[in-house]
This record gives structure tokens, sequence and C-alpha cells, in this order.
């Protein structure tokens, strides 16, 4: 039983996604990790962590590792993914754990990679001797060409699905699933449901932008509405046309656009910038020309 466990576990894949999914979890557990600590120090004095930054955080990550990868051969990311770290330098088909020596190059390699870089950064970002900057080009190119060979172990893992990190391809340690996976069952009436819903939400968005929606609003209102009999005399616009005929408020320095409405200056300029076939949300009149209105008001009028 424990020999099929064993070839169980080697010989079933771990899905790529699901072993960058765990390094998501990773990260965003680390992040996590660091603003619960940081909150501890909100009452002190600030940027009282600034110079210990690097150490305290290489603290917390020896925590975390000694309590995840050391113990449990898996990281906090795989273990909620049902994944753990195989030693894939064994000759043997069975499960066989990493070694000590490969945890601990682990904790290396990730730990004290990470605190060397931000300590570095902040010995040498000040010093201009020019042996401090040889030294500061030196691991500038070390750290670019570690990144380099971290882009092409990623494009190797793309097409081969193991190592998702330099670190496990230089350490022989590959994920692998703790249980056997079982197929998920999922209906095709609700793949069909969400296929459909995901087209028609991507023609939407498509769509959309191509439709003047101010302009066909204008449309509805001047057919559902139909103004007739309207004089253009001064004295039609002085009793009925006080009121702005887009904001609805009396009028702000009025214009007109040819037709017998009245608006204020600010939404015939804004609405006809916005659109070149502005029409009159009244009447459906285009717009001629922007013409300030003159006439009278009654300062009876206004009081009323």
């Amino acid at each position: 039983m424990a020999s099929s466990t064993g070839n169980e576990k080697s010989v079933n894949p771990v899905l790529r996604i699901s072993q960058l999914d765990a390094l998501e979890l990773n990260k965003a557990l680390e992040q996590l990790v660091w603003s619960q600590f940081t909150n501890c120090f909100h009452g002190f004095k600030p940027g009282i962590l600034a110079h210990l930054e690097p150490e305290v955080k290489a603290f917390l990550w020896l925590l975390m590792w000694r309590f995840t990868v050391y113990s449990k051969n898996a990281t906090v990311g795989q273990a909620i993914l049902n994944i753990q770290y195989k030693n894939n330098l064994s000759q043997t088909e069975k499960y066989q754990p990493p070694s000590k020596q490969q945890k601990l190059w682990y904790l290396i390699l990730t730990v004290g990679g990470r605190w060397l870089e931000e300590r570095c950064f902040d010995l040498f970002s000040n010093r201009q001797l020019e042996s401090f900057c040889r030294i500061k080009h030196c691991i500038n190119f070390g750290a670019g060409l570690l990144k380099l060979c971290g882009l092409l172990n990623f494009l190797i893992f793309l097409q081969k699905g193991t190592f998702a990190t330099l670190t496990e391809r230089i350490l022989g340690i590959r994920s692998v699933f703790c249980k056997p996976q079982s197929a998920r069952q999922i209906g095709f009436e609700y793949m069909n449901r969400e296929l459909l819903w995901h087209g028609f939400a991507e023609f939407l968005i498509y769509l959309l932008p191509l439709i003047n929606v101010q302009k066909l609003k204008h449309k509805l209102f001047s057919w559902a509405l139909p103004i007739t009999g309207i004089s253009n005399s001064e004295n039609t616009l002085t009793s009925a046309c006080k009121e702005c005929s887009l904001c609805g408020e009396w009028a702000t320095m009025p214009h007109t656009i040819g037709c017998s409405h009245v608006f204020c200056y600010y939404c015939i300029k804004s609405n006809y910038l916005f659109d070149m076939y502005f029409t009159c949300p009244k009447c459906g009149s285009e717009v001629q020309s922007i013409q300030p209105l003159k006439y009278r008001i009654e300062m009876t009028e206004l009081h009323t």
C-alpha cells in the first residue's frame, strides 16, 4: 500500500497553474505577516524599523521556513493546494522528502538571498568610493544575471511544467500532490451558460463605446414629448424658456442653438464639444450656431 501511494504521488503531475497559485499565496502571506507585524509598532516613533528592516524580515521568513518547509516539506501556499516538495534527485520512484541539506540550502537561497540583496543596497547606496562602486556594479550585474536565469527557467517551466522557480531547479526539488487528485465534475449546462454570458459581455464591451447614448436619449425624449406651435419670437423665449433645457435650472448666460429653447452656456458648450451632432432634447433641432440670447427680464419675474 505504501509503495502504491508513493507511486501515485510521483507520477501524478501538478498543474502549472497550481504551482503558480502556490507562489502567489506565499507572497500574499508574507505581505500579510509583515503588515500585521508593523501594525504592532504604530504607537512607536516613526521609522523605528527602517534601519533593521532587512534583518527583521529575514527573522520572520526564518520562522515561517521552520514551521512550513522544514517541518512539513511544503510552503503555506502548497499546503493549501495539497502540494508538497519531493526530492527529485532520489533514484527511487517512491516519494522521498527533501533532505535536510536541501532544506537548509532552500533557506539560504530564499531568505538569505533576499536579505543580502536588501542589505547590500543599503550599504552601497550612499557610498561614493571607487571600490564600493565596483562592488555595487558587480552586485547589480549578479542580480541581473540571476533574474535572467529566472526568466529562462520560467520559460522552461511553461514548456515542461516542472521547477517553477530557479531555486527548485538548483536544489532538485519539485512539487507533487500529497494525495491523488480526483477529476472535477462540472456540469455542461453550467459551462455553456458561463461561455454564453462571457461572450455576450465581451460583445457589449465592444459595442457600447460605439453607441452615442446621449444622442439616443435626446432622440427618445424628442419623440416622446413632441412640441408644436412654439414661436421663435423673443416674447415666447422670455415667457416660456427661462429654464435651461438640459439642467432644468435658471439659465446661466443663456444661449440658443437656432431653435426656440434656451441653454446655459456651459451646458450647451460642454455637450456640443462632447458630441458635434448634438440636437436639442426638446425639439430635436441640430446646432446651427451657439449664440447668446438677449432679452429683458423684469425684477418681479425674478422674485416669482
